[in-house]
């Protein structure tokens, strides 16, 4: 149905790739709306959201209301009659009187497999969770977190490689894809969610950061590989903190307590876990410039910090 009138919300950047699709197609939205600006950086200036940025550079009528429960906006978004608002990663509850204003409702496009990773951050959760695999979601919002039924669905894997940011992208321009079907298919029936398999991923705060020595190397590298790109995984000795950026387990036994170095070569440094090792391939440390590095050039210079046996198992969790 090329006539739709459309609007749209989100924020950050899987929601900026979406809404530049759907600049793109057949359904350009009249009117985004996007969280306040808020402040960043050491000076704490207010800055642009990726959306915000997004609908600017596009010249496409924006707001950032506080609130969706206030008046003002319900009443907008009625005289601009629309036929669907898109939601994806918009980081405000919509109300229940909102959900009713378009013709066909609100679509949210979700990055999981519903009703799997309901909930803020189901990238993240997913990979740290060792899924094999998460995917893109078209759903009829309600007022249930996520409940809502879905009109299409897709997997995409997750390897030993993928990190968040590298699923974000994937998963963004799938959604993009599976949301043009759907409002080319509307009007159109969803499918309600299972009852079975629900999970849910919290927000992600700074208690996820830590890394807990004591679990399977397996299970660290996925922590890493899930925070890396957002909040780098964490550790510590007496004398140094470290952002673990990259790494991977090895089917190397421990060879001393978890936490403890058990060896450094041309890649890595590697850690004795609860089960195996890890191997720590890219770092920053609060020493020197604290910029990123590879494992090599931090032996090189800061070589006693990493000497075999040194312990980071204090900041654990």
């Amino acid at each position: 149905m090329s006539s739709l009138r459309t609007a749209f919300a989100g924020s950050p950047e899987f929601a900026k790739t979406i809404l530049s699709g759907l600049v793109d197609s057949d359904f350009p939205p009249v009117l985004v709306m996007t969280q306040p600006d808020k402040p960043k950086g050491r000076g704490r200036k207010l800055q642009p959201n990726p959306v915000k940025a997004e609908a600017e550079r596009c010249n496409i009528p924006l707001i950032q209301p506080a609130s969706l429960r206030d008046a003002e906006t319900h009443t907008l978004l009625r005289r601009l009659e629309l036929d669907v608002l898109v939601v994806a990663a918009y980081g405000l509850i919509l109300p229940e009187a909102l959900l009713s204003i378009p013709t066909y409702g609100c679509l949210n496009v979700h990055a999981s497999l519903l009703p799997r990773w309901r909930g803020a951050a189901p990238i993240e959760r997913a990979i740290m969770a060792g899924d094999s695999e998460t995917g893109v979601a078209i759903m009829q919002m309600e007022k249930g977190l996520d409940t809502g039924p879905v009109f299409v669905q897709k997997a995409v894997p997750i390897t030993e490689e993928s990190t968040a940011g590298r699923l974000q992208q994937a998963l963004a321009q799938l959604g993009t894809q599976l949301l043009v079907d759907v409002l080319n298919a509307l009007p159109t029936t969803p499918t309600p969610q299972p009852a079975d398999g629900v999970c849910y991923a919290a927000k992600l705060t700074a208690e996820d950061r830590p890394i807990n020595w004591g679990r399977p190397a397996r299970e660290i590298a996925q922590k890493i590989r899930a925070l890396t790109e957002r909040m780098p995984a964490t550790c510590r000795s007496d004398t140094l903190e470290m952002q673990v950026l990259s790494g991977y387990a090895l089917k190397e036994p421990a060879s001393g307590p978890p936490g403890t170095v058990a060896g450094r070569d041309k890649r890595s440094i590697r850690i004795n876990s609860g089960e195996g090792q890890l191997a720590i391939t890219r770092l920053r440390l609060n020493r020197g410039k604290g910029l990123p590095m590879n494992a090599p050039a931090a032996v090189n210079g800061f070589g006693e910090l990493f000497a075999l046996g040194q312990s980071f198992a204090d900041a654990g969790r």
